[in-house]
């Protein structure tokens, strides 16, 4: 058994060999808890939990840590006077719970926040001033950069050349001694509140972007991992970033630098800047969350996924086709179902050969659905038990590809007709708590929400809407 990775660095696909045997160790970047998750969060967020299963189901243990950026820039922006910054970075990272959730993807191993490692950010700082990678600010302040000259190497992930790179924009460059040097500590300023500083050798401040993502994969998976995971707008600056200063403090890091592809809108990359967005909810409100996820893990993970809008409303016939291929492989398995058990079986050798060919969704999905043309053809000739293999691996490969509509993750239908009318249900009870806010009736949205809680129904309110799911 060879298990295939694409190495961004490498720029060429390699085969997998962990640093400990039998072992794999994964940090995936996860959100900017700023604002409300989009599909590009749950695409890398899905992407490297299938990579998971697939691992965990070839026997290796799988450590995955996907980390919360709950204090940046960004964060701080969008604070208002009526929500302070860690309370809108707690109400985002659990809108991003709930949408993960809804499709099924599995709770990382370790989920730290970044204000929870402040300690060890500092500590890799100072390892990079004593090594000569890093300097306080010249202009006095509490400001601390990493020097990009100081390490040749800078540059090696991207493949750029110094000279090339625009200056960076992270903080004032009266403090640098080059444009390019980029943050690891930011002094506090005036405007900013007092809870988002942090005592340090060089002053009060916060951390820089890049640092958080080196001390919590250093904390939580040690001075030696596997694969560094992450969507693709982040090669650079911030996964360029987290391995020069990273590598320049000593430490191996990543073997594997892992990106999965973007989303497109319309055939331009989905971003705030150009108010394009497809949030999670406005995708959950247009399919099952079943289909959601056959949608988003059938395409290879490093290929970019485009979808259409139609006067910015969602209008994307992909989902219409994952609805109707999906259904075919629901109704095969209900036929198959009254045939007799249909247990979970062992994946056909081309499902595997796939997968572990950097993970080869497309041909993996292809194997899926020539074992339900089998099966529907081998109950159409009245042969049961080529019928109940066919349907056992057909169970086999939907688990592990997190799409068994068995599984009592996704109800008890499997996201079918009854979860239709759940969720309908769901939503009304929903826009009921709603109203009986509006109206300051607090009492009787409480009793509706405890309700809620009461039949297993999680949710999550944001600013615009709320998020539920079945906990």
């Amino acid at each position: 058994m060879t298990i295939r990775i694409h190495d961004s660095r490498a720029q060429r696909t390699v085969d997998l060999a962990p640093v400990r045997a039998g072992e794999v160790s994964f940090y995936v970047c996860g959100p900017t808890v700023q604002s409300s998750p989009h599909v590009g969060h749950l695409r890398s967020a899905l992407a490297y939990d299938v990579w998971r299963r697939w691992l965990e189901h070839r026997g290796l243990r799988t450590t995955l840590v996907r980390n919360v950026t709950d204090i940046d820039d960004k964060v701080l922006a969008n604070a208002t006077d009526d929500e302070s910054w860690f309370a809108l970075a707690y109400r985002i990272e659990l809108e991003f719970t709930a949408a993960y959730r809804a499709i099924g993807i599995l709770p990382p191993t370790y989920e730290p926040r970044a204000t929870a490692s402040i300690p060890q950010m500092q500590e890799l700082i100072q390892t990079l001033i004593e090594r000569g990678h890093a300097y306080a600010a010249l202009d006095g302040s509490a400001d601390v950069y990493f020097d990009v000259r100081s390490w040749p190497e800078y540059g090696a992930l991207t493949r750029q050349r110094l000279e090339d790179l625009e200056p960076a924009g992270d903080a004032d460059p009266r403090g640098k001694r080059d444009t390019r040097d980029f943050a690891l500590w930011k002094a506090s300023k005036a405007d900013e509140p007092t809870t988002a500083s942090w005592a340090s050798p060089w002053g009060d401040g916060r951390p820089g972007w890049h640092i958080e993502c080196s001390a919590m994969a250093r904390r939580y998976l040690g001075d030696a991992f596997d694969v560094h995971g992450g969507g693709l707008d982040l090669r650079f600056p911030h996964h360029e970033n987290e391995l020069a200063q990273s590598t320049a403090a000593g430490l191996d890091f990543a073997s594997v630098w892992s990106h999965n592809g973007t989303v497109n809108v319309d055939g331009e990359k989905m971003s705030k800047s150009l108010g394009n967005s497809i949030f999670a909810h406005d995708l959950l409100a247009s399919a099952r969350p079943i289909v959601v996820r056959y949608f988003l893990a059938t395409p290879h993970y490093r290929s970019a996924i485009d979808i259409r809008t139609v006067e910015g409303v969602l209008a994307d016939g992909s989902l219409a086709e994952a609805e109707a291929a999906f259904t075919r492989i629901e109704g095969f398995l209900e036929r198959a179902g009254r045939l007799g058990d249909v247990a979970v079986g062992a994946v056909p050798d081309a499902f595997a050969a796939a997968m572990d060919d950097d993970l080869s969704t497309p041909q993996a999905v292809a194997a899926l659905h020539d074992a339900v043309r089998a099966g529907n053809a081998a109950i159409d000739a009245g042969e049961t038990d080529a019928a109940l293999a066919a349907a056992s691996s057909v169970r086999g490969m939907l688990g592990v590809l997190g799409l068994d509509p068995a599984d009592p993750a996704w109800g008890p239908t499997g996201g079918g007709a009854a979860d239709a009318a759940l969720g309908r249900l769901v939503e009304t009870l929903i826009a009921d708590r709603r109203a009986a806010r509006d109206a300051r009736d607090f009492a009787a949205a409480d009793r509706i929400r405890d309700a809620l809680a009461a039949s297993g129904i999680a949710v999550a309110d944001g600013k615009d809407d709320t998020i539920w799911s079945i906990a």
